[in-house]
């Protein structure tokens, strides 16, 4: 129907679109469409808490930080050597950004490579991370411990 407002669907047809355009999910992206993953940001109840965990415990650095309008801070996290970001997010009560702390909240968890599994992961409980899975339960190459804020860090090599 010409003029339609309704979402185009992806078609049962294995044959590509002729209108320059792939299935995507459930609807259509432009094959031309650029983009890379920038940061993940985090929310977390103790800003300074945090920070130490990832800047310690990974050796991340701080490569930006600001105050926001309402009062809330942000610091962006960086591993040497990467171009991805982590951004650490804090918002006072009454920001129309804070909601009550639930763990971990629609993140399922960050993933980290580390030469030393085990190691780091000793190193991590040392630090105060809690055991998100028991290593005997992982395959070996991975672990799994819980930040600060309830959020499930993977140890992998």
């Amino acid at each position: 129907m010409s003029g339609s407002t309704e979402a185009r669907r992806p078609s049962s047809d294995s044959s590509p679109p002729k209108d320059g355009t792939k299935d995507f999910c459930l609807g259509r992206v432009p094959l031309d469409m650029k983009s890379r993953f920038y940061y993940a940001g985090i929310r977390v109840r103790d800003l300074k808490r945090s920070l130490a965990f990832y800047t310690k415990g990974f050796g991340m650095k701080v490569v930006g930080r600001g105050t926001m309008p309402h009062g809330g801070k942000w610091v962006h996290l960086q591993t040497p050597g990467t171009r991805m970001r982590l951004e650490l997010n804090w918002y006072p009560r009454g920001s129309r950004f804070y909601v009550p702390y639930r763990p971990g909240e629609e993140m399922d968890h960050l993933a980290f490579v580390v030469e030393d599994v085990k190691g780091a992961y000793r190193a991590l409980l040392r630090r105060g991370a809690k055991v998100a899975v028991d290593p005997a339960h992982s395959q070996g190459t991975e672990v799994y411990v819980k930040d600060p804020d309830g959020i499930w860090i993977e140890l992998l090599s």
